[in-house]
């Protein structure tokens, strides 16, 4: 019986995973319903909130717990390993708008995020991240936000593939700040909101 021995494979460099992608109030702003939005890539809450809470703690201070309402999300973890720590994940059915990230960190204070569904056009996800972002922030809740964009583009800004054509937009090509803001005549106010990993 003779044997194969085939050279030992390099290991791969790991992979990073994709920045979050998110507009958030600057500080100093006004409170409102909403600190931002937040357009993940996928409904797997494990991999996504990783990425999310691995931008937000340079910022915010340390992410410790964070809810979320079942209704879009099919697993749900309890604990989310993230760099140095761990999260942990709760699910509130009544209390938490479905289309909200409730954020918590140590001693520091609470956030609102927007949820804006991960198969969103790159256009409406603009225009939901601006309105959630905005410096006097939405007057809406989050649902609201998401049924204000559908009614007033004709386009569900639920879960839905992109066209052929929107594709490279849909990947995160789009710049939020040149798409319109719900309700808003002027140009918004840059200095109001960081988006990141557009």
């Amino acid at each position: 019986m003779s044997a194969t021995l085939y050279p030992t494979l390099p290991h791969p460099e790991p992979v990073a995973a994709p920045a979050a992608r998110l507009a958030l109030k600057t500080d100093g702003t006004s409170r409102g319903l909403l600190d931002g939005a937040w357009w993940p890539r996928s409904r797997d809450l494990l991999s996504e909130l990783s990425a999310l809470t691995d931008v937000l703690d340079p910022l915010w201070g340390r992410i410790t717990r964070i809810a979320v309402n079942p209704e879009h999300w099919p697993v749900i973890p309890r604990k989310v390993p993230v760099s140095g720590h761990i999260v942990k994940v709760g699910w509130f059915t009544p209390e938490i708008d479905p289309h909200k990230l409730l954020l918590l960190s140590y001693g520091t204070g609470r956030w609102d995020l927007l949820v804006i569904p991960p198969r969103t056009g790159a256009e409406a996800a603009a225009r939901l991240m601006a309105a959630a972002s905005d410096h006097d922030g939405p007057p809406l809740t989050a649902s609201a936000l998401i049924a204000a964009e559908e009614a007033r583009h004709g386009v569900s800004a639920a879960d839905r593939p992109p066209g052929p054509e929107g594709a490279g937009e849909y990947e995160g090509g789009a710049s939020a700040e040149s798409a319109a803001v719900p309700g808003q005549t002027s140009t918004p106010r840059p200095a109001s909101r960081l988006i990141m990993g557009m």
